[in-house]
């Protein structure tokens, strides 16, 4: 696909005006990492199309339009998700997490956080006080890989057994996301359209629009830090009895951070308090956690009638796995990307893709989907419902082809598009926004500060 039958191919999706399409400009070509999959022109695509959905509705609240740039290369680098705090670059996985072999074939362990890395080695037999890599790798080796998969996600742990992509096509979850667009757009209640401000040609696109980020790792962050780069308010709200990782110090830029424990009714109604106030919501919880809690799309709808609600799972809505836990490198592993990987190598062993691709597009499709669901909102009033999924991202990347002989390419030079500056966790070294608009450059109007350094106040 060349790049703008790509992203117009997405555009279809939001059903938003084709003639906006005229105002792209796509440079650059794969490979540009080590890669024999698409994944810049999944990044450039993404990037663009979050953008220009921005942008259009900028439009509509009538700003001129304006051309919006994206080079493969830097979008690309831009989602490497590569920062530095303090001139170190912090590693992107826990000494437990990887690819193990079992006896018949291989699984994947996610083990960043401390509560999944001490329930795989429950799991295994083995105390995580005094566990050691190779004890896992001995333990591992007893069991079969999709015995090891299924009895993980029993326990609600995160682990995925290594396939090939026509074991994925043969499982009732991989013919439920081949079956599914990569995002729905739904209406969901009736309300007058949202009295959205008036934007001067001079503003940012999506300035005056109010975001709330329930996310965590790692599509959402990455989506809530390019609405805010293109000039939306948002209010990331994190939970104080829940980790992080450090890649917040990087997708945190831009934003407002709060802390609510929605475990306590005062939590709850500060968080419908902020609500009462957004324009968005997005979260990316576990399916069903938060609207346990009272806070389904639904009961948003009603409440705050016209809000655009952004829904995030791993493996999407529908099939057996609707409601497991997933991170982008699990599924790689599930879907065949990895076994993919290593056959184009020629040597045989799984490799992950150069980059967490999956997380870092859907980011910004979500981004595209909450800007596609406002002008749609503004055009004809209703609440809305964006969903997305690693899944249907990873299902899109596959049907972008593959690039011969892509795993012998030296990856760019990422220093033309590094940017210094102060931040709450250091000095954070990072790339800048990959998306260049013509009058309105993206920034971030908030250097990233840490949890909790912003009340839970909208002004």
């Amino acid at each position: 696909m060349q790049h703008h039958d790509l992203l117009a191919s997405l555009w279809r999706l939001g059903a938003l005006p084709p003639e906006a399409l005229a105002q792209t400009f796509l440079t650059g070509a794969d490979p540009l990492f080590p890669s024999s999959f698409r994944v810049g022109a999944a990044a450039q695509s993404a990037i663009a199309a979050a953008a220009l959905a921005a942008c259009e509705l900028g439009h509509a609240r009538g700003a001129a339009r304006q051309r919006v740039a994206v080079d493969m290369a830097h979008a690309a680098v831009e989602c490497s998700g590569w920062f530095s705090l303090d001139g170190r670059v912090p590693g992107p996985w826990d000494h437990f997490s990887g690819l193990y072999r079992c006896r018949d074939g291989h699984v994947r362990i996610h083990a960043n956080f401390a509560h999944h890395r001490e329930g795989a080695l429950f799991l295994l037999g083995l105390d995580p006080a005094n566990a050691t890599r190779a004890d896992a790798e001995r333990a591992l080796s007893a069991w079969d890989a999709f015995d090891y998969e299924q009895a993980s996600a029993g326990r609600g742990l995160v682990a995925a057994a290594l396939r090939r992509f026509d074991q994925w096509d043969d499982t009732p979850q991989g013919r439920a996301v081949a079956g599914q667009p990569l995002l729905t757009l739904e209406r969901i209640g009736d309300a007058p359209p949202a009295d959205l401000t008036p934007l001067r040609d001079d503003q940012l696109p999506l300035t005056g629009v109010r975001l709330l980020d329930l996310t965590r790792i790692l599509a959402g962050p990455v989506g809530g830090r390019a609405f805010a780069a293109l000039g939306g308010d948002v209010m990331l709200v994190n939970s104080p009895n829940l980790p992080n990782i450090e890649s917040i110090a990087d997708t945190s830029r831009g934003k407002r951070s709060t802390l609510v424990d929605l475990r306590t009714p005062q939590g709850c109604a500060t968080l419908w308090r902020l609500i009462g106030h957004a324009h968005v919501f997005s979260q990316g919880y576990r399916p069903g956690g938060l609207a346990a809690l009272g806070f389904s799309p639904e009961a948003l709808a009603e409440r705050r009638p016209g809000i655009v609600c952004v829904s995030l799972t791993a493996y999407g809505t529908q099939g057996p796995w609707a409601m497991r836990r997933g991170f982008d490198s699990l599924v790689q592993t599930a879907m065949g990307f990895n076994h993919a990987e290593g056959e184009a190598a020629g040597n045989g062993r799984p490799r992950p893709l150069p980059m967490q691709i999956l997380d870092q597009a859907t980011g910004y499709l979500m981004v595209f989907g909450a800007a596609a669901a406002l002008w749609r909102q503004r055009r004809e009033g209703g609440s809305w419902h964006v969903q997305v999924s690693l899944a249907q991202t990873g299902h899109w990347l596959r049907g972008l082809g593959r690039v011969e002989r892509g795993l012998h390419r030296v990856p760019p030079d990422f220093s033309p598009w590094l940017d210094t500056a102060a931040s709450g966790f250091g000095e954070l070294r990072a790339v800048r926004p990959s998306a260049q608009l013509e009058r309105t450059p993206a920034g971030y109007a908030f250097t990233s500060m840490p949890p909790g350094s912003s009340p839970a106040v909208w002004w």
